[in-house]
């Protein structure tokens, strides 16, 4: 909730200024420990109760949380106004008292932190009168304090559940493998939630499909449809040698050529998912052969008149009552036994209420598992669901997952009404989430564990309730990209601007909207305006929003040339937006960096390589993560090393210079930053290793051959005891003295991730340099990272070793290892070796392993995998998976 997010946003800004080495304004101690007593009181309260009544009460409830909220973001405006006055001394007045005006309407013409803390003690005592007289707010207890510090940090895989459509997947099945050799267009339809993207899944995962068909295709199309990316998915899924930057650079009628010709003369399966027009069709039906193949094309849609392009389709219906059950009792327990006798009656009372939708009982259990087993609480929830689903359409969805909103820890609220700032159908990387969480104020604190942590667990707790969906897993089983469902993104944006919490441009909305100037966090995106730049009626809006703190979304051909002194969180980096200094009409890298409260920079600029760093990096008081793509060879100036507050640092390429010796510059460790990618000539010294101590994840190449080649130290990698991801690149590959780089270095224990490219070690340094790492989980060796014919694996080592990569180490013939040498390998992915003569068969004796995946090896190694594939299935494995 707004409120919430508003507390935790103002003692993170506070506590920030009170931790920095060089704080750049004072606060009075006795108004700090005033006003944080009032706000961890606040925080308390709307931790422990929530609104459980009627809408008189929710009324009552909104009122109270946008008091706490403004008094919180006054104090907040004060306080950050006074930090970039005193770092700006020149700043446009005529800016300056556009912000004072907008002050003023919370705390009056007096603009003082004394005020607002007076405002905030009237707001205590009235809460006080709500918690003991139970006045306004009903006491229905949300949740307990112990029940916010277990959020679960391990990673749960679940599977897509498909109850009570057995017979539409067979029949779906048929008419995708039927003997008709003419195309055909299989459209499933129904309402939103009822499972035609589940359905699809299931069928389109199916080995019979997978090998009926000589090339599948899946495709999410949406509203907002682009002919170009379709068509550019497509062909990522027929040829995996093709690179999105590669193809988005072709014109529509090329890519379209491209899929008529790949098609032309294959029986193909190509999946439209959520279409939503019959006009998305027409625009890409023309690429589609009549090849007299038996090709099949399905559709998943919501609409009766988009299905009606197809006549072999289905029509997916609601669940019945039993099946019901039997899928609310999957999403809560284990198995249907395994529900309490005294909760069947009402759990099948609840799972009948969702009138057969799957998404709402899918939903609803999710809550339920995290929720107490009470006969009190299903009833609760069983009272509210039979009313909300007697909606028609899609608005009893929205209702059910309201209910599971205002059900959810206020921890997680504003992380989850966030989701709503990104566009329909992202694909969101968790990475950059975590950090946009973080630099928004919202994650709290727990347990001592840095604040990404938390947000990951955050995101974890999210995931189990089904209200984020996992779409993809990276190699060490962390989720690295999730999406929201459109239902889910609507109810985000619908209560965010309820609350005062969020606002994200519309297509045709034309009017400015009421209240604007007060809005902390935009979100616009480019499908606001296919064929110009940004509508002129969001232009003029932007000139409207001086307390804006968040500015996100893809902008097409850039950001208006506005000047947003409060703005904590800038995020513009698609690959369309580009910042440099010779644009009219966006943002100069100059601009950007005198954006002095700027917590979160992500921009693509191809300026820096020429101009540099503007001379104002140092202003940057609490700068936590510099994202830049675009640029290559950047050199950094050395106030980088005085920046404490830094977190993540990512750029195409950044040269990083020495950090200074002696001096009063000399103090400063960067004791907060975790991420440093991609490091160019990464020398490694004492003193750069002794100002890092924390760094998590580090990427390093080595392009040439530097000047100061021998001053090197990668030996000192050892010392960073807090790494678990590197990265090292070294190319060209033909210089011997850049490969001597490697043969000296030392890893840290605490490695779990390692990437290795062009370093040429010999595979028997694999025993003495990485096989004996406690922890490492992943191992990807890339591009002749090992040369050599013969790699013979020792016994005691990789013990905790889960991903393999061995790509295009093309000298390796023969692999000498036993099963005990990997006691934890699941997966194994082997590319572009074309000399090796078998994969051992004692690695399908490995009782971890899940998948096989090969790319362009030897006929031999392929024949020894499948032989390693018809030994798990003999032993019952069926869900080894080998991929070819």
């Amino acid at each position: 909730m707004a409120a919430y997010a508003a507390l935790l946003s103002l003692k993170y800004t506070i506590q920030q200024i009170q931790l920095h080495p060089r704080p750049p304004i004072s606060l009075d101690q006795n108004q700090v420990d005033s006003l944080i007593g009032n706000l961890n009181f606040l925080q308390e309260f709307l931790e422990v109760y929530s609104c459980s009544g009627g809408s008189s009460s929710r009324e009552a409830a909104d009122v109270l949380e946008s008091r706490i909220a403004d008094a919180a973001h006054a104090a907040e405006d004060l306080i950050e106004t006074r930090v970039v006055d005193q770092i700006l001394s020149g700043w446009n007045t005529r800016m300056q008292d556009r912000v004072h005006r907008i002050l003023s309407t919370f705390c009056g013409a007096g603009l003082n932190l004394h005020k607002v803390i007076q405002d905030m003690g009237l707001i205590k005592k009235d809460v006080m009168e709500i918690k003991e007289n139970n006045i306004g707010i009903e006491d229905h207890l949300h949740m307990n304090s112990s029940t916010l510090a277990s959020s679960r940090s391990h990673v749960t895989t679940k599977k897509e559940t498909m109850v009570g459509f057995d017979e539409l997947l067979i029949e779906v099945m048929d008419k995708l493998t039927g003997q008709q050799s003419n195309l055909r267009i299989i459209p499933i339809v129904g309402m939103g939630g009822i499972g035609k993207t589940t359905l699809a899944r299931n069928v389109y995962a199916k080995p019979l499909i997978m090998h009926h068909f000589d090339i599948r295709a899946w495709v999410t199309v949406s509203q907002n449809y682009n002919v170009q990316e379709i068509l550019v998915e497509i062909l990522l899924c027929i040829s995996k040698d093709e690179s999105r930057e590669s193809l988005s650079a072709k014109s529509e009628g090329e890519l379209g050529e491209r899929v008529h010709k790949s098609l032309y003369g294959r029986r193909y399966l190509i999946v439209l998912d959520d279409i939503w027009s019959a006009e998305a069709w027409d625009k890409v039906n023309l690429f589609f052969p009549e090849n007299g193949q038996g090709s099949r094309i399905m559709i998943t849609t919501r609409l009766s008149n988009v299905a009606s392009i197809g006549s072999h389709g289905v029509v997916m219906d609601f669940l019945n009552e039993h099946n019901s059950w039997d899928l609310l009792c999957r999403s809560v327990f284990e198995e249907e036994d395994d529900c309490p006798p005294e909760l069947e009656e009402i759990g099948k009372k609840i799972a009948k209420n969702c009138k057969g939708l799957p998404l709402s009982i899918v939903v609803i259990g999710g809550h339920l598992a995290k929720s107490k087993r009470t006969r009190e609480h299903w009833e609760y929830i069983s009272e509210n669901t039979s009313t909300i689903v007697n909606l028609e359409d899609n608005e009893r969805c929205l209702k059910v997952l309201q209910l599971s909103y205002n059900h959810l820890p206020v921890h997680l609220k504003p992380c989850f009404l966030y989701m709503g700032v990104f566009p329909e159908d992202n694909k969101i990387r968790v990475s950059c989430l975590v950090k946009l969480w973080v630099s928004e104020g919202f994650v709290k604190p727990i347990n001592g564990k840095i604040l990404e942590v938390v947000s990951r667990e955050y995101l974890q707790e999210l995931c189990d309730r089904n209200l984020i969906l996992v779409h993809k897993r990276g190699s060490n089983g962390n989720i690295k990209f999730c999406n929201i469902h459109d239902l889910l993104r609507e109810l985000c944006l619908r209560e965010a601007q309820r609350e005062k919490f969020l606002y994200v441009t519309r297509p045709h909305e034309l009017a400015i909207p009421q209240g604007i100037n007060t809005q902390r966090r935009i979100g616009i995106h480019q499908s606001m305006s296919k064929k110009g730049y940004l509508p002129d009626q969001v232009l003029h809006m932007l000139q409207y929003v001086p307390l804006v703190r968040s500015l996100i979304g893809k902008f097409g051909k850039g950001l208006p040339l506005l000047d947003f002194r409060l703005l904590r969180v800038l995020k513009a980096d698609d690959k369309k937006s580009y910042f440099d200094n010779s644009r009219h009409y966006e943002y100069s890298v100059q601009v950007v960096f005198r954006l002095v409260n700027l917590r979160f920079i992500a921009i693509r600029s191809d300026g820096l390589k020429s101009s540099g760093f503007p001379s104002s990096l140092n202003l940057f008081w609490n700068l936590q993560t510099l994202i830049v793509n675009g640029n290559w060879g950047v050199v950094a100036p050395c106030e980088i090393w005085n920046m404490t507050q830094l977190k993540h640092v990512h750029f195409d390429g950044l040269e990083l210079p020495d950090p200074p010796i002696g001096g009063k510059d000399d103090e400063f460790i960067l004791g907060n930053l975790q991420t440093l990618t991609d490091i160019l000539k990464f020398k490694c010294g004492e003193e750069v290793v002794k100002r890092i101590p924390n760094i998590n994840k580090l990427q390093i190449s080595y392009f040439e051959e530097p000047q100061e080649f021998l001053s090197y130290c990668l030996d000192n990698l050892g010392h960073l005891h807090k790494l678990e991801s590197l990265r090292f690149i070294l190319y060209p590959r033909n210089k011997a003295s850049l490969n001597d780089l490697v043969h000296n270095f030392i890893l840290p224990n605490s490695l779990k991730k390692l990437t290795l490219m062009g370093t040429k070690l010999k595979w028997e340094d694999m025993n003495t340099k990485i096989g004996l790492l406690p922890n490492l989980q992943v191992l990807k060796l890339k591009d002749y990272s090992f040369v050599g014919t013969e790699w013979e694996t020792v016994e005691g080592q990789f013990c905790n070793l889960k991903f393999l990569l061995i790509h295009m180490c093309s000298e390796l013939e023969w692999w000498t290892t036993d099963s005990s040498h990997f006691p934890r390998l699941e997966h194994l992915q082997l590319q572009f070796l074309d000399k090796l003569k078998e994969i051992p068969s004692c690695i399908g004796e490995i009782s971890t392993l899940q998948s096989i995946q090969l790319l362009r090896c030897s006929d031999e190694a392929v024949i020894s995998a499948k032989e390693i594939l018809k030994e798990q299935e003999d032993f019952g494995n069926v869900d080894f998976r080998l991929v070819e």
